[in-house]
């Protein structure tokens, strides 16, 4: 069980907003930071600052150190074979980009497929239209159920022996939806088809084990995870980054120089062109301590029963819809929503003037707005310093937001 006093690592939840203690419900936008987050970057700068691996001198070892220790911390969280597989990017985004941009333009032609959902986040679907564009390559979608899951059934009759890339979220960050990766994993591979994993909503809420879920690509995102912006990680087996070519060209990820002719420093540093991103990496690193000390199966039993109460008490409101599985033990901590009548920009403004933070609008997901048939939604996400209390505060903003345009429309 999270602790009660888990909310005293993160100073900037010690204010008021509007003139009410602040609630904040938009941890799936990005997370708030401990103070061991913080006080770890402060320390780099104060006591570190230097470029890595290129000097000799006492600084450079130090940040040298820190950088590729964090690097370690990120290997074992996710249980990767190597620190060869894991390279720092800017966050999922460029994470996903990358495998794009050298794996799909190396593995993919006219006519082949790349396969993912209705449900992607707009960084996991327009890398691959453009690369189904510029190839002649076919975009496939898998269809949803009712309630916003997938179905096996339909995944794998989507997956066919022509389909060369197979990516979806973990998690949706939407829907909640958590998707069955392991299971989808072994039907892409029976095809000869590649697993790429957006685990920007999944990673920073349960337990991630790449050897178990056998994926073939995993981006995720610093800030997510109570680390901060800026930061990421792009996650992949050894034997398919070896035979990929890097996206960006220049300082550190170079061996040798010539005039006509350039070679690569082998794994991982032939994809972090550069100065690479140095506090970013140790403030990860130190939100990697942070939330193992909690325990990730322990987060993960929170955010379930936070949304279970959230479910539970949102819907007694008359006129609330809520997207996604009802089920909490099929999707991840957050509920997404909108009130009859009233746009979910006016619901977060009020909600706001109450102290409380929840996302509105379209989530970087349109194609999920249409097939939900609205142009947007409100949403409160939760993480490891939300309480019960939280909730009952959001319930009872709801209900002011429902009264108050009541009355505006009578």
């Amino acid at each position: 069980m999270i602790k009660d006093d888990i909310r005293s690592y993160f100073p900037i939840l010690n204010q008021e907003i509007n003139g009410h203690p602040l609630v904040y419900l938009d941890s799936a936008a990005t997370s708030q930071k401990p103070i061991q987050v913080i006080e770890a970057i402060k320390n780099y700068y104060e006591f570190e600052n230097s470029n890595v691996h290129r000097g000799v001198h006492t600084l450079g070892n130090r940040a040298t150190d820190s950088y590729e220790g964090a690097r370690e911390k990120i290997r074992k969280f996710i249980n990767a074979n190597s620190t060869e597989e894991i390279i720092f990017t800017r966050g999922t985004t460029t994470a996903l980009n990358i495998v794009a941009q050298s794996y799909g333009r190396t593995h993919v032609g006219e006519g082949d497929e790349i396969v993912i959902t209705y449900m992607e986040h707009h960084s996991n679907l327009i890398p691959w239209q453009q690369l189904a564009k510029e190839k002649g390559a076919t975009l496939k979608y898998i269809d949803l159920e009712s309630d916003g899951t997938l179905s096996l059934e339909k995944v794998r009759a989507t997956i066919t022996d022509k389909t060369k890339i197979v990516s979806m979220a973990y998690a949706s960050n939407v829907l909640g939806t958590i998707n069955p990766i392991k299971e989808i994993t072994a039907i892409a591979h029976e095809h000869g088809a590649v697993m790429v994993v957006d685990g920007a909503q999944g990673v920073p809420h349960f337990k991630t084990d790449v050897q178990d879920l056998d994926c073939d690509f995993l981006a995720f995102s610093g800030h997510k995870m109570c680390g901060p912006t800026g930061i990421g990680v792009l996650y992949g087996k050894k034997a398919l980054l070896e035979n990929m070519e890097p996206v960006e060209f220049g300082g550190e990820m170079i061996d040798f120089v010539g005039l006509h002719e350039s070679t690569w420093k082998e794994l991982p540093w032939k994809f972090e062109g550069g100065t690479p991103i140095i506090a970013g990496a140790i403030g990860l690193g130190a939100a990697i301590d942070f939330l193992q000390e909690i325990g990730m199966d322990t987060i993960e039993k929170h955010e379930h029963d936070l949304s279970r109460y959230a479910i539970d008490h949102m819907q007694t409101i008359k006129g609330l819809s809520i997207y996604g599985p009802q089920d909490p033990a099929k999707r991840s901590g957050l509920v997404t929503f909108n009130l009859d009548d009233v746009h979910p920009h006016d619901v977060a403004t009020v909600l706001d003037m109450n102290g409380i933070a929840v996302r509105a609008g379209h989530h970087c997901a349109q194609p999920l707005m249409k097939w939900l048939q609205c142009t947007a939604t409100a949403r409160a996400s939760f993480y490891i310093y939300n309480n019960e209390e939280d909730i009952d505060r959001l319930v009872a903003g709801l209900r002011t937001a429902k009264e108050y345009f009541a009355d505006v429309f009578e």
